[in-house]
């Protein structure tokens, strides 16, 4: 028997037929009946319910108040020890970038490579974290106003600047029609006292309306999108938190919602007070395009200043008390052109100044209708023109001493790689290792130094030294550091001229002797290593060493070594001091590529041979010149270099790599001096030049004219010779040139022989003409080949010390890399020095802070550490992007033994006890021992005739320092300087400085006693 199969719908089986009917007996029954006939009202009756919530809501906003009271409380955020944790930085925002909020994470990479650490930061709660990474903008207290504030050592500020300018404190401070006028433009409910809960980030028919217009876009039709939504809130968040200040889309302006709204309810539901800051703050900080000469502008009282010229304060004094004046109607005028600006400030402020006429006079007569204004004053204001003109920029901040602030700004700038307009705007605290009273002090001291009485009272005036006249003609310049445990610390940097150049940091000044010390310094130097090498060593051994008769550092120290074996390093070093070089100038020397002759500052001096000790403290040139000389052998004979080998073969690869060297370089220098005669000229020109070269002989005159047109005929070579020459020439004579000033028959070098010019001035003229817009780099591109072929006759000549003159050459060169290797270790600026043994005597120039930086290592037993000014950086204090950097622990580099670095404060101090710095003997004696090295630089131009006769002469400048250490602690450099034609007729010397520096005892002496505390 089958089984029978009951359908399922789930787990309840089908109705059978006789169900059906019991079914429809229940729907029959009156309880049944009472449910049909109630049920449908009930939903009406909710909905109208719900739409009354949704309207009560819109209308008070009490619930979204609690809800959003009570999430914005968990934003927050607090100050820790060290680097937080849980930090987001903003990515966006012209407000961020502006306060250097969103910088903050490359700030951190960049500053802990320079040996900065964050030593406390704000962390983020688990929620604000949150909410920051989904693009929110955190709700805290946004400042009105910044700006870069600078503290020295003890905390007095050097520099601060306010950014905006000009701000109203509080709404109380303006005059009552302002934020009238505001709302009535732009937001009128946020002045609404109906709701104590109201949402300032949401005014329904705004939203709806664009809401309306999203929607019409979505449908292919014109609609004003998410832009009709703004509120004042919403604003203030556009144009401080989002992508260039601008709504990118309906999800930005939900963000700028959201945030708003948040921030409108954090500190608590009812929401009258944050209504009157929001005013306060779009007043005080609406972008307003940027001023000529002023920059960017923000608020209206910068607006009015920057747009307009106009006082704020005049112009709210005369709008509270509402006048119908004159006076009265134009600052009621700008003010409302300003509100109604924001709009598109670019436009209107910049170009559209008819349109924003237009439009201002409109909202005059609507804000007449409203009753905001009398009828009277809107008329006299209609009449008024606007006039938008922009006001030069006076920058309002505190600068009691511009070189400090400048130059701490500068060491700012760099290294958090800005501008100092950029800078200036940023939300950051700096303090600085300077000491602002010493500043001060020293800075009017060296100023009051140009005036004639008081240079004579402090006894400037003398031999060696000014004449009363010439006081006002010298510039001074003063540095200072503080060593410290771990390290050395700037305290003064200034200078008396009133340019913003830094001489101290900024210059390239010959400062004569003060060069002597690099010198001295690289010669113990030398010695030290050489100690370190073949100290030890058995005597058969330092017997067989193969030394270059010309290495006379290497014999010595060997020698030293032979007769003494267990001598220590101070001791050779002091051994080193006492070796004697001549002090005559009869000598010449042929260093720089030419044979030169030096001379000494003292005629007595000629006939000495004093030792190196002597030779520093009177500074004697003539032994420092064969002292650099010695130095230089050094670097090109002693073993591991192959000079000896180089000058002693006449072949080989590497003799013609040095010949190929010194073509290029010799060419290049040739023709950048041709480039400087040629470069200003047109083509006309050039050729009148060249042809003035080749003294008007029709042959030479012949050979130039065919090397610039190869292609003339015969016809046109006699038209050229016939302008440019007086003498007949016969048609036989015209041929032969034609056939042989071909360039196929001649090479540069024989063309330019037959010219009698130089063979590269001949082709940078014929380059020129055909491509006159060459500058020099193409140039010297262009003639790599030429430069080699025009010295080709260096590897043909019969001469050998033809060749090896321009090898030894290559070899100074090559000596002179080390030598400038050795300097740049110990702080020297330059990029190179010149290849010369003048540069023993300052011919490649210095800096004064440079020096300073020597006199640190010297000091600090030959440990070099990082030179930074700025100690400590604090971002955004009392936001949630709080985070303060501070300078670490520095760590010094050895780049000088310190057996030298105490040889050489030992011969400094010699140099004031009886050399050229003798004046300050006595003074700083309660700093302790004190030391120097003075050096005098006097550039001049002279014109020599053909005999070497002076026929004139220019000058340049004239310089005299003195780099000092004045006890333990302090060291620095002293400067004196004249320019142009200021130093025409002075004849100071490094006599000045000395006197300078004593003469400065009473400033000095009780800041360097009191110190200044370490910052740490």
């Amino acid at each position: 028997m089958t089984p029978r199969i009951e359908p399922e719908f789930g787990s309840a089986p089908l109705l059978k037929r006789k169900d059906f009917s019991a079914a429809a007996e229940e729907r029959s029954v009156p309880k049944a009946k009472a449910k049909r006939r109630y049920w449908p009202w009930l939903l009406p009756i909710a909905l109208l319910l719900a739409g009354w919530l949704i309207w009560q809501e819109i209308r008070t906003s009490f619930y979204q108040a609690q809800l959003l009271h009570y999430l914005a409380r968990g934003l927050d955020s607090q100050l820790i020890e060290g680097p937080a944790s849980a930090i987001h930085f903003p990515t966006t925002g012209p407000y961020n970038h502006q306060r250097g909020y969103s910088l903050a994470p490359q700030w951190q990479t960049s500053l802990a490579a320079k040996g900065f650490r964050i030593t406390e930061q704000s962390e983020f709660s688990p929620a604000l974290l949150r909410y920051s990474k989904l693009g929110f903008f955190p709700p805290y207290q946004e400042k009105q106003q910044a700006g870069l504030q600078i503290k020295d050592c003890q905390l007095d500020t050097i520099y601060q600047f306010a950014y905006p300018q000009r701000q109203f404190d509080s709404l109380l401070q303006m005059p009552a029609i302002m934020p009238q006028m505001l709302a009535f433009i732009e937001n009128k409910s946020i002045l609404s006292a109906q709701s104590p809960f109201h949402n300032p980030a949401i005014e329904w028919p705004r939203l709806g309306s664009a809401m309306i217009g999203q929607g019409q876009q979505w449908l292919g039709r014109n609609g004003n999108a998410a832009g009709g939504g703004s509120t004042l809130a919403t604003q203030l968040e556009k144009y401080r938190h989002s992508p260039a200040g601008r709504t990118q889309g309906l999800s930005d302006k939900f963000r700028q919602m959201l945030s708003g709204s948040v921030r409108a309810y954090q500190n608590s539901p009812v929401t009258a007070a944050h209504r009157n800051q929001l005013l306060l703050h779009y007043i005080n900080t609406v972008p307003l395009a940027a001023a000529p000469g002023f920059g960017e502008v923000h608020g209206i009282a910068d607006g009015l200043w920057a747009w307009f010229g106009s006082d704020y304060h005049r112009s709210s004094i005369v709008l509270s008390e509402l006048a119908t004046t004159e006076e009265t109607a134009i600052a009621l005028k700008q003010v409302l052109a300003l509100m109604i600006a924001q709009r598109r400030p670019s436009f209107y402020l910049l170009q559209g100044h008819t349109q924003l006429n237009q439009l201002t006079d409109l909202y005059l007569q609507l804000l007449a209708e409203e009753q905001l204004l009398e009828r009277g004053l809107v008329a006299l204001a209609l009449d008024t023109p606007l006039v938008v003109s922009p006001h030069p920029w006076q920058s309002k901040h505190l600068n009691r001493d511009q070189k400090a602030s400048h130059l701490v700004r500068q060491q700012l700038d760099q290294l958090l790689q800005l501008r100092s307009y950029d800078s200036d705007r940023l939300d950051l605290q700096a303090t600085s290792s300077l000491h602002l009273g010493m500043q001060q002090q020293v800075s009017r001291f060296l100023q009051q130094l140009r005036n004639p009485q008081i240079a004579t009272d402090q006894g400037l005036v003398g031999h060696r030294l000014l004449t009363a006249e010439q006081a006002g003609k010298v510039e001074y310049s003063f540095v200072l550091y503080q060593r410290q445990h771990n390290g050395y610390q700037l305290r003064v940097q200034t200078d008396t001229s009133a340019a913003a150049f830094d001489l101290n940091s900024q210059s390239k000044l010959e400062l004569g002797s003060t060069a002597k010390l690099r010198v001295l310094v690289s010669y113990l130097e030398i010695i030290a290593e050489l100690y370190q090498r073949y100290a030890g060593e058995a005597t058969t051994e330092l017997q067989l060493l193969d030394i270059a008769p010309q290495d006379h550092i290497s014999r010595w120290v060997i020698d030293q070594l032979l007769q003494s074996p267990d001598l220590d390093l101070p001791q050779l070093l002091q051994l080193a001091l006492e070796r004697r070089y001549s002090a005559s100038p009869a000598e010449s020397f042929f260093t720089g590529g030419g044979l030169h002759s030096f001379g000494n500052f003292m005629a007595e001096d000629n006939t000495r041979t004093p030792t190196l000790l002597e030779a520093t403290q009177e500074s004697i040139n003539l032994p420092f010149v064969r002292l650099l000389r010695d130095v230089i052998n050094y670097s090109i004979y002693h073993k591991d270099t192959q000079g000896q080998q180089l000058l002693a073969e006449d072949d080989g690869t590497r003799r013609s790599n040095y010949l190929s060297s010194f073509a290029d370089r010799e060419g290049a220098s040739y023709l950048q001096q041709f480039w400087r005669k040629h470069r200003q000229q047109d083509t006309s020109q050039r050729l009148q030049l060249l042809l003035q070269t080749a003294r008007q002989r029709p042959d030479r005159l012949a050979a130039i004219y065919l090397w610039l047109h190869p292609q003339a005929n015969l016809q046109q070579l006699e038209d050229f010779l016939a302008r440019e020459s007086s003498g007949g020439i016969s048609s036989n004579q015209l041929e032969r040139w034609h056939r042989s000033f071909s360039r196929r028959q001649l090479s540069l070098p024989d063309h330019a022989y037959h010219a009698r010019v130089h063979p590269l001035e001949l082709w940078l003229v014929g380059t020129l003409q055909q491509n006159p817009e060459l500058n020099w780099p193409d140039i010297l591109a262009m003639s790599t080949n030429e430069r080699q072929e025009v010295y080709q006759w260096l590897f043909r000549t019969r001469h050998r010390s033809a060749r090896d003159n321009r090898i030894g050459i290559m070899l100074e060169i090559e000596a002179f890399w080390d030598l400038h290797y050795r300097w740049q270790q110990l702080g020297y600026p330059f990029d190179h020095l010149v290849p010369s043994l003048a540069t023993a005597l300052g011919s490649s120039g210095d800096r004064p802070a440079a020096l300073a930086e020597l006199m640190a290592i010297i000091m600090n037993d030959g440990i070099r550490y990082p030179n930074q000014p700025l100690q400590e950086l604090l971002l955004g204090e009392d936001t949630p992007y709080h985070t303060r950097w501070q300078q670490g622990q520095q760590q010094g580099i050895r780049v000088m033994e310190p057996e030298v670095a105490t040889a050489l404060r030992q011969v400094l101090h010699q140099v004031v006890q009886d050399g050229t710095g003798r004046r300050l003997q006595g003074s700083y004696q309660q700093l302790g021992l004190t030391g120097g090295k003075t050096g005098t630089g006097d550039n001049r131009i002279n014109t020599v005739d053909s005999r070497g006769n002076r026929i004139d002469q220019r000058s340049l400048n004239r310089t005299a320092t003195l780099v000092f250490y004045l006890g333990p602690d302090y060291f620095g450099t002293l400067t004196a300087y004249a320019a142009g034609a200021q130093a025409e007729q002075l004849r100071f010397t490094s006599a000045l400085p000395v006197q300078v520096l004593k003469s400065m005892e009473p400033v000095l002496l009780p800041y360097l006693l009191q110190g200044c505390p370490s910052q740490p």
